[in-house]
Order: structure tokens, then C-alpha cells, then sequence
């Protein structure tokens, strides 16, 4: 099977677990906050994670070149450059989002060790720790669906489908982004992307309006109007603060 069929399979695979894995993290982190649609895109799928697994997929499929004579040194160097690997696709994700967009995906400005609240050295932990187990549990899982898909080519369709529904969502995200970004260089703001989602769904629920989980901007109100008013509470909040503080 081509190496473009492959790494589709694996974006696809790796697009939707992580969405999976990022929903429950964040439904674990804000255990008082109703669900909310994580990532970029409305669609169950986080583009991060998709090329994530394409690059531990390739780091892992080195291992049996044997770079590294030993076999243990060539695990642990593995394993440490899917972590390097990981953060650097989080970085540069975060980045682009931050200074061509002005809206910030994730913020790990409270932790320790952060650059930029884009990366830190906990959460490369965690990729390191999640290249281990992919290295150990999933590789060899992953090379036998590829075998599988191999010899039932016809599930290359579903493929084509999800790639279509979602470039189509894609090109609805960047309009939605583009909106954002319009907002944010008037008010020189930055725009903490799931703080939006949250104020949205608040403010269904207190209108006892019908919140839409895919569709998490869809509102009575303009995205603008939204923003305008997480942003007046937010001041509202500050000011309250500097009175008290005084």
C-alpha cells in the first residue's frame, strides 16, 4: 500500500481518537462546565493529533533500521524524538494560531517552564509518555490494520469521505477564525478560542435555548455580539478586582 494511502489512514485514525482524548481531558479539567466541543474544527476530529500519529507512525517505523545498535538506547531515542516531535508540531500549531490569527487554542501560561503558554515541559512529558505507549502497544496494532486496509481497499472510500466533510469544515473554521481575528486586531485583543465556546453555551443555557454540540458558534446573536460581550464582563471582572484590591 502507497505511503499516501497509509499516512491518510493514520490522519484520519489519529484526527478522531484525539478529539476523543481531548474531550474527556477537558471535560475532567472544568468538571463544573457542561461539555464543549474542543479543537479547531466543529467536526469530531483534531487535526493536531492526525499528523501527530503520522509522525510516531514514521519515528517508529525507523526502529527496524536499526540506527542505534543497541536495542535499548534505540528505543529510548525513539521515544525521545516523538516527544521533541510532538512538542514541536504543538508549537508551531500554537504559534501560527496565536500570531497570524490572534486566538490561543490552549494556554499553559500557569505552568511551569512554559514558552509562550504554547508548550511546556509537563505536557512534553506526556507526549513522551504517549510515544511510549504508541511505540509498545499500538505500533504493532497499527501495522496489522494496515495490512487489513491493504487487503480491503474499498474502506479507502470512508477515507475519501472524512477528507471531504473535512475540508469542508476547515474552510467553515477559517471563516469563523477570520471573524475572530477581525475582532481581535480592533480591540488588540487575543482570543482564548474555548473561552468563546463557553460564553456561547452560558449563554444558551441561560436563554433556556437549544445549544448545538457540532455547532458551538451557531447562535441568535453574531459571533461580534458575542465577543463584544464575553469581553465588557471580562472588563466588568478587572475593574471589580482593582476596586477590591484597593
Amino acid at each position: 500500500m502507497g505511503i499516501f494511502l497509509t499516512l491518510a489512514y493514520l490522519f484520519f485514525i489519529g484526527s478522531v481518537f484525539g478529539w476523543v482524548l481531548e474531550l474527556l481531558y477537558r471535560n475532567f479539567k472544568n468538571r463544573r462546565q457542561k461539555w464543549i466541543n474542543p479543537g479547531f474544527c466543529t467536526g469530531p476530529y483534531v487535526p493536531l493529533y492526525g499528523f501527530g500519529l503520522c509522525i510516531l507512525y514514521l519515528l517508529a517505523s525507523l526502529e527496524q533500521w536499526h540506527l542505534i545498535t543497541n536495542p535499548v538506547w534505540n528505543k529510548v531515542v525513539t521515544i525521545l524524538a516523538m516527544a521533541v516531535a510532538m512538542t514541536l508540531i504543538e508549537y508551531i500549531a500554537g504559534i501560527v494560531c496565536l500570531k497570524a490569527f490572534k486566538v490561543r487554542l490552549w494556554d499553559y501560561s500557569h505552568l511551569w517552564g512554559n514558552i509562550q503558554g504554547i508548550i511546556c515541559p509537563i505536557f512534553s512529558l506526556a507526549w513522551g509518555i504517549l510515544g511510549a505507549v504508541y511505540d509498545f502497544l499500538i505500533h504493532p496494532h497499527i501495522l496489522d490494520a494496515l495490512d487489513w486496509l491493504s487487503r480491503n481497499l474499498a474502506f479507502s472510500f470512508v477515507i475519501g469521505m472524512f477528507f471531504g466533510v473535512f475540508l469542508i469544515d476547515v474552510a467553515h473554521s477559517a471563516q469563523l477564525v477570520a471573524r475572530i481575528k477581525k475582532f481581535a486586531d480592533e480591540n488588540e485583543v487575543v482570543v482564548r478560542y474555548e473561552n468563546i465556546k463557553q460564553h456561547i453555551r452560558n449563554a444558551h443555557q441561560q436563554r433556556a435555548i437549544k445549544y448545538h454540540f457540532f455547532s458551538p458558534f451557531r447562535s441568535e446573536h453574531t459571533l461580534t455580539e458575542h465577543l463584544r460581550d464575553m469581553y465588557d464582563s471580562h472588563e466588568k471582572l478587572h475593574k471589580k478586582v482593582k476596586i477590591k484590591k484597593s
